[in-house]
């Protein structure tokens, strides 16, 4: 038997389906859209030659050869993710106190994930984390109230603030599934709202000033501080929204009503790092800032740019 075409992914998604037996679950276990999931589970038969799954039932059923198959993945998954968990243990042991924030961005994935493997690496240690805006969190290591922060950041630094780059988020458009909206019909006349974000938030300031750069005066219509308030609308047709791929992905639960399309004008982004205050630089910072491109690229951008190909070497790691 040809190995050929088995891909980490696949494997991935055969797991999540032969847990749930549901495409739609698959989906948002995995990150990846319901066609990008059928087609992966696709690609794995036809590459092992062989029926893992009843797709004629529902919920589906493992078939024999898929029980067989889903024992020996799971062993090498389980290998594969305690490999990686091993990568990202930090020698953190000598920190009396360690303060960070992130942006809510992070939420459904990546946060959890760092503040366990913080967790696991601080001995003997005062740990806080919070969540908050990116203004926020700038403010508050420039008032040294924290000692770390993941933020998106506009390149304004306050003094004696030290920056280690993370990731190039690109703005993309999030619109409707089924409105049948292009890049070129986004700004048309007679195309449905642009939903904004609030004007307090950060994401707002810089799309709003691409708008200006692109002499685009969209009508305000909608004003929204919640992100997901936001993709929810999005999904109700009542109109569309630029946003991130981080934002896209952070809404999986929509992924069936909506769906990215690239913007119609030269790719903006943002910046996400991590900032500290210049005294607290050193070792602790950079190990940090090394775990957050692992997780970032496991566990956001490699999805993103599976679902999204036209986001590949737009969305990408930033070395320090």
């Amino acid at each position: 038997m040809s190995m050929k075409g088995v891909t980490l992914r696949g494997l991935e998604v055969f797991e999540a389906l032969a847990g749930s037996g549901s495409v739609a679950k698959a989906a948002l276990r995995t990150g990846l859209s319901q066609p990008a999931v059928s087609q992966q589970m696709r690609n794995l038969e036809s590459a092992l030659n062989i029926e893992l799954m009843d797709h004629s039932r529902r919920p589906m059923r493992l078939t024999p050869a898929g029980k067989t198959f889903l024992a020996r993945a799971e062993r090498a998954l389980g290998e594969l993710r305690q490999a990686q968990s091993e990568m990202t243990v930090m020698d953190l042991a000598h920190v009396r106190s360690l303060s960070i924030g992130i942006i809510d961005d992070f939420d459904d994935n990546i946060t959890p994930r760092l503040a366990t493997i913080l967790a696991d690496s601080l001995k003997d240690c005062s740990f806080r984390m919070i969540t908050a805006s990116s203004h926020d969190l700038v403010e508050a290591v420039s008032e040294r109230r924290l000692q770390l922060a993941v933020s998106a950041v506009t390149g304004n630094l306050p003094d004696g603030i030290r920056e280690y780059p993370l990731a190039r988020d690109p703005f993309v458009a999030v619109v409707p599934r089924d409105a049948g909206m292009t890049t070129g019909s986004l700004f048309s006349p007679g195309s449905p709202p642009l939903l904004r974000y609030d004007s307090e938030q950060l994401i707002s300031a810089q799309t709003e000033a691409e708008l200006e750069r692109q002499h685009l005066t969209p009508p305000k219509r909608f004003e929204i501080g919640s992100h997901l308030a936001l993709m929810a609308m999005v999904a109700r047709s009542i109109g569309w929204a630029m946003t991130t791929p981080l934002g896209y992905m952070r809404a999986m639960r929509f992924h069936g009503e909506i769906e990215a399309i690239p913007l119609p004008f030269t790719t903006f982004a943002r910046q996400i790092s991590l900032i500290t205050s210049q005294e607290w630089d050193g070792d602790v910072p950079r190990d940090i800032a090394a775990t957050m491109r692992r997780l970032m690229k496991s566990q956001v951008i490699d999805p993103a740019t599976s679902e999204l190909p036209f986001l590949t070497g737009e969305l990408r790691i930033l070395e320090s």
